[in-house]
């Protein structure tokens, strides 16, 4: 009985002393908490008025002025002037081979022989056939003029000479073909055949390439397809072999449009003297389609594209104006601007994610600019500039004056309750 009544008093003293600690926990945060959201409220109202007038920092830079030479850069490979991997058009064995892989050669050199003891045999049998449908001929042409014979026997011997004219130069080209030489002058490649190799008729024996001059195929959008010419010359630069470039000239001009990617393709030859370039290596074409000619020329971030257009924010009376821009080519970070400025407007090259139409900028210099640095930045051992108001009566705050101004605003400790 006695531990039930103990049990009953130390469990009302532990609600009691629950109760009265949330009670004095209540009393404490109340009005703490109520100073802290009353504050966090004024700042939040003071920063809506404050910054509702307040200019937004923008980089911004002036149009440039520069002289251009209308291009189309594209990608492409280079070909050999002329490419051709030999092969016979008769089986035989190979009894001679004429030449050292990676050796020059010229028009007509004797490359590979196959063995031509049966088709030498056959020329001399013709040749011999030959003679003697030869004098047949000739005894019946004597005999015709006396009439000892009818005119089909000569006939017959006619044609049995016109046969065996024939029958030696069909073996006459056999023996030909039994010789495998150049077609023209290049340079040879690797052979796959040995010494004693028994061929087939079209089997693979070596390549020969002609490099100097060099072709270069490349596409352009067929949207340029009036701008390319015969004739016109072009830069060609390849990653093998950086910081040089090769002048070339626009050699064909492909009819035909690629239906799959809409592009037409252009040949155009390049020399290669010295024969650094090679066939098979990937080039990057820059074609001059005219001839260099003032344009208006800003850096390619000031662009904000939207759908299909491009759009600008330029800077007029410390207000950023959206302005619609049409633009032509692009290079080295900069693209031309075909219509939509004029010559000195000042665009916004940086901060346009936070423009609206007619909105008050402040422009500053831009990252790694020597034009208005100085005027941008405070001067050593020099007081920063006092605030500006702005037309909403409140005051401007520069960058450099941020993070004391954010120190400032710390909480007030809790008062003291009385």
């Amino acid at each position: 009985m006695k531990k039930a009544v103990l049990g009953t008093i130390v469990v009302v003293l532990i609600a009691v002393a629950v109760g009265a600690g949330y009670w004095f926990g209540t009393q404490r945060a109340g009005p703490a908490g109520a100073v802290a959201t009353s504050a966090g409220a004024g700042a939040a109202s003071a920063n809506s008025k404050g910054d509702s007038g307040a200019p937004i920092v923008v980089e911004a830079e002036k149009v440039a002025l520069l002289s251009w030479p209308q291009t189309i850069t594209a990608v492409g490979s280079l070909r050999s002037d002329e490419s051709v991997t030999l092969r016979p058009e008769v089986a035989g064995r190979i009894s001679s081979i004429g030449f050292q892989e990676g050796q020059r050669v010229t028009k007509g050199t004797m490359l590979v022989q196959l063995d031509a003891a049966v088709p030498q045999a056959e020329v001399q049998q013709a040749r011999a056939n030959l003679t003697l449908a030869k004098t047949k001929y000739d005894r019946a042409v004597d005999l015709a003029k006396s009439n000892f014979i009818s005119g089909q026997a000569k006939d017959e011997a006619d044609n049995n000479l016109r046969i065996s004219e024939a029958s030696l130069q069909l073996a006459e080209a056999k023996l030909a073909k039994m010789e495998i030489r150049a077609p023209f002058a290049g340079i040879i490649g690797l052979r796959i055949v040995s010494l004693g190799d028994y061929v087939k008729e079209g089997a693979d024996l070596v390549n020969l390439e002609s490099i100097d001059p060099l072709k270069v195929d490349f596409r352009v959008p067929e949207m340029f397809m009036r701008q390319v010419q015969v004739g016109q010359t072009l830069e060609v630069a390849l990653d093998a072999l950086p910081g040089k470039t090769f002048e070339g000239r626009v050699l064909a001009v492909n009819p035909l449009i690629d239906a799959a990617g809409r592009a037409v393709v252009v040949r155009a030859v390049v020399r290669n003297s010295d024969t650094s370039l090679r066939p098979g290596m990937f080039a990057r074409v820059r074609l001059i389609t005219r001839d260099s000619k003032e344009s208006l020329v800003l850096p390619e971030q000031a662009l904000v594209p939207q759908g299909d257009q491009q759009f600008v924010f330029k800077v007029v009376n410390d207000r950023a104006v959206r302005t619609k821009v049409d633009v032509g080519q692009r290079r080295d970070a900069k693209v031309e601007v075909v219509a939509g400025l004029n010559r000195d407007d000042i665009v916004v090259t940086a901060g346009q994610i936070k423009l609206r139409d007619n909105v008050p900028v402040k422009v500053v210099a831009a990252k790694g600019s020597d034009s208005g640095a100085s005027a941008a930045a405070p001067k050593a051992n020099e007081p920063p500039p006092p605030a500006k108001p702005s037309a909403g009566g409140s005051s401007v705050i520069a960058p450099a004056q941020a993070a004391p101004a954010k120190a400032e605003a710390s909480p007030s400790p809790p008062q003291r309750k009385s």
